[in-house]
């Protein structure tokens, strides 16, 4: 079995995760290939995390054999129809053919044998998966991908591979994958006006409340949004060093200097 992802902190629906959904179940219907895109830490693997419930299903499947699992994940498998997979640095082509193979293989069998207790037909397994989504995917070499485009041949799924900008460019160098490639999808940073609603909510967690028309909390929403670019990732970080920085202080107000206090407590490299 491929590793577990850790679970992610609380979610919060925007209109990029919108916008990967509707682009995932695109590619899921026309049983093709998509790219999807984008800098560090804008949320990718959250999303693709969500659409899969990979966190809920992916325990489940180490801890139980395929005949032995209940109910309840079998409906979770069902309704999910996505398999997520992180590609490992280094992992040789027979370990991410078995790693994920496996996880297809249970997938596809609790979802079929449900389906053969409640109706009594025989069902093939891997057909049962609808959709591959591979993280990290600049990880694969001509291998991997050979692979990978075998089994969405064999298999009539849609498969989803996710990494840096600059993939859509590395994958064209493989025609017989790059012919399949339906779909291309950006995934964007937050833009501002969605930062600003994700805000409220880190204001409300250290008991405060944000109004843009108060010049205070105008000028500290201008720095995080210089400051983080959008990036979900960076602002989950410099958040939990803004909350470090008020209690050590004793600070009632989040400023602007709070905020370049917390900043230049961080490493930030390229996104």
């Amino acid at each position: 079995m491929g590793g577990v992802p850790a679970k992610p902190q609380s979610f919060i629906m925007t209109k990029e995760h919108r916008r990967y959904v509707e682009f995932a179940s695109a590619v899921r219907r026309s049983k093709t290939i998509g790219l999807c895109y984008g800098p560090a830490g804008i949320g990718k693997t959250v999303s693709a995390l969500r659409l899969s419930n990979w966190n809920t299903i992916a325990p489940e499947l180490t801890r139980v054999h395929w005949e032995d699992a209940d109910a309840k994940l079998a409906a979770a498998c069902a309704r999910s129809g996505t398999v997520f997979h992180t590609a490992r640095v280094g992992a040789s082509w027979r370990h991410f053919r078995d790693d994920l193979g496996l996880d297809m293989y249970c997938f596809g069998r609790v979802v079929a044998l449900d389906v053969e207790r409640r109706t009594g037909q025989k069902t093939r397994g891997p057909s049962q998966v609808e959709l591959v989504v591979v993280d990290e995917a600049e990880r694969l070499n001509a291998a991997f991908l050979e692979w990978l485009r075998d089994e969405f041949d064999c298999n009539a799924m849609g498969v989803i591979l996710t990494g840096m900008p600059g993939i859509e460019k590395r994958m064209s160098r493989y025609p017989q994958l790059y012919s399949r490639v339906g779909f291309a999808h950006e995934y964007r940073p937050l833009q501002k006006e969605e930062l600003v609603f994700v805000l409220q909510r880190h204001w409300r967690k250290l008991g405060l409340e944000m109004n843009e028309d108060e010049f205070t909390d105008a000028q500290a929403i201008a720095a995080v949004v210089r400051v983080t670019g959008g990036n979900f990732r960076l602002l989950q970080r410099l958040f939990a060093q803004v909350e470090r920085v008020m209690k050590i202080n004793e600070l009632s107000s989040l400023t602007e200097d709070v905020i370049e206090a917390a900043r230049s407590t961080l490493v930030i490299g390229a996104t």
